[in-house]
């Protein structure tokens, strides 16, 4: 299988690069990357060819790309792939706004081309037991769940609102809101926040509180941020904690780690250990593509995680409720 990247401004793309080199007979193709100089460099390491005009790219044979730009250019790469009849894995979150995010839908629908998000959170084994769990009702009934996505400032193009569309609130409520939707099945219809600059001196939110109604009458409560600082002993976290009438559950997606003490710049690390989320997703998208069938994370999903994530924004603005 053959498989192109659309930029490598997200830093996601890196390893998604190494998960292509460790499948079996895929090929990366080619890079387009705007960015000549980061082009030309990832080009190099990766043993393939740059090319800075996205036209040109498209037209090569290719089954497929994944797109790690800016949030604000996935629309026109998604547009301009669906019609070069290219399957699409894009970075979350889907779009900066729901208008974008529904076109993007139409248009890869149209043209008969796979639109699948990445969501790497889904593919930890940690979280996956979890939903194993739910599934055969060893938790009975959910109630409510708790959850939280803690990291670093990743600074760049993603505290500039114009071209990230939101800061840490969007950034780290997509994910943990996706697994919550597949845990349950079910979709939100009320959220309330909090979100505001908190850690830093930066013209866009860095953390919030948020909370959410499901239509089935279960509650949630999501803290998402920016609040590690660099020398924390590791990126953040991702949790999630399930409460059922007949059990709670908490997982960490990053919790399998070793701790490791040095005299460097941290003095202590943890060392992770589990499984490659982001290889588990890039393997998930490529046997999608192989055999034809409906992503695991479809555009659908990336819409409505984006919908309460952007009423999260407008709760925190009016101070009220937002009925989904």
């Amino acid at each position: 299988m053959k498989i192109g990247m659309m930029s490598f401004a997200h830093m996601h793309a890196y390893s998604y690069a190494e998960g292509l080199k460790n499948i079996p007979n895929v090929e990366l193709v080619g890079i387009y990357d705007d960015n000549v100089e980061r082009g030309q460099e990832v080009a190099v390491n990766y043993n393939t060819i740059h090319y800075s005009d996205q036209a040109d790219f498209l037209a090569q044979e290719m089954d497929a790309v994944i797109i790690c730009s800016e949030n604000n250019r996935h629309k026109e790469m998604v547009l301009n792939a669906a019609k070069a009849k290219k399957h699409i894995l894009c970075e979350k979150p889907i779009a900066t706004n729901l208008d974008d995010a529904t076109e993007m839908i139409e248009v890869c629908e149209d043209n008969n081309v796979t639109l699948q998000i990445a969501y790497p959170v889904r593919f930890s084994s940690p979280i996956r037991e979890l939903k194993e769990m739910i599934d055969k009702g060893e938790l009975g009934d959910i109630v409510a769940f708790r959850s939280t996505n803690r990291g670093q400032n990743p600074g760049g193009w993603f505290i500039d609102e114009e071209q990230s569309g939101g800061g840490a609130v969007l950034d780290h409520t997509v994910h943990m809101l996706d697994i919550m939707r597949w845990y349950l099945n079910e979709e939100v219809t009320e959220v309330r926040a909090f979100v505001d600059s908190y850690f830093h001196n930066v013209d866009i939110d860095d953390a919030g509180i948020l909370t959410f109604e499901f239509n089935n009458g279960v509650i949630a409560s999501h803290d998402a941020s920016w609040s590690r600082f660099t020398e924390y002993p590791t990126w953040g976290d991702a949790t999630i904690e399930v409460i059922g009438t007949k059990q709670t559950v908490k997982v960490d997606a990053f919790k399998e780690h070793f701790r490791m003490f040095g005299s460097g710049s941290k003095s202590l690390e943890h060392v992770f250990f589990g499984n490659d989320m982001d290889y588990g997703l890039i393997l998930d998208f490529v046997n999608c593509v192989k055999e034809g069938r409906e992503p695991s994370i479809t555009g659908y999903d990336g819409l409505k995680s984006l919908e309460v994530s952007l009423a999260a924004y407008q709760s925190s603005e009016l101070k009220r409720a937002i009925k989904l």
